[in-house]
């Protein structure tokens, strides 16, 4: 489960650009929490320790607690605004949530079971269609990703969100469609060899033209797209 964040906050008497401007001289970045039907509450965090938590690697899914005028918001990152030439936090967006909402947040994947794919093992290409998943669960049980196993896939092969065993309590926010997630390709020596008319080693033949025999592991290679 995805760990809850503490961070502090002040409010913000004045808004506009020249305000926003002045809070991010001093080290600070403008802030806003809305939503539960209460109004939105304009607020100023430290730089870097919003810095800190973006680096966790899963800030986006993680509850923050903001601590601001001696009482607590529990709110999820919706929004970090970055600038286009630093890199540096400009602005962020917080929802309110009860404790138990439900909540819809996009959650890290994390491959597995490399060394048990054929496909890979032959010299395939892991190419991963999407590198989270948008998933609809309990605010208090926000997993901190999702793990997902490559074994018995061979080149050829596609993984969908149908194959996948989510965490407990949760669901794809996507309902649709059976999205796919990742394939497993041929790699682009397969490819040349393929075009130039040459019969490829017997590795890096798909496994329904070889004869049964058991084939050399290779290292595999990851390559990544967005679907």
């Amino acid at each position: 489960m995805s760990e809850q964040l503490t961070l502090s906050a002040e409010t913000r008497d004045r808004a506009g650009k020249g305000a926003s401007r002045a809070l991010r001289k001093q080290g600070r970045v403008p802030a806003v929490v809305y939503g539960n039907n209460q109004e939105p509450l304009s607020i100023h965090v430290e730089e870097k320790v919003l810095m800190k938590m973006l680096h966790t690697g899963h800030f986006m899914n993680s509850v923050v607690m903001i601590d601001v005028d001696g009482g607590q918001n529990r709110t999820l990152p919706k929004d970090v605004q970055f600038h286009p030439v630093t890199d540096r936090p400009m602005h962020v967006d917080f929802l309110r949530i009860a404790e138990h909402s439900t909540v819809t947040v996009a959650v890290p994947i994390r491959f597995s079971g490399e060394e048990k794919s054929r496909g890979l093992k032959r010299g395939g290409v892991l190419n991963a269609v999407r590198h989270e998943l948008e998933l609809v669960c309990d605010a208090a049980s926000i997993p901190d990703e999702v793990e997902i196993s490559l074994a018995g896939l061979d080149i050829g092969d596609s993984l969908h969100i149908s194959a996948v065993t989510l965490p407990e309590g949760t669901s794809p926010a996507i309902t649709d469609r059976d999205f796919t997630i990742a394939t497993i390709v041929p790699s682009s020596g397969m490819k040349a060899a393929t075009e130039d008319g040459e019969t490829p080693p017997a590795d890096e033949v798909p496994a329904t033209a070889q004869s049964g025999e058991d084939d050399p592991a290779t290292t595999p290679a990851t390559i990544v797209t967005d679907e």
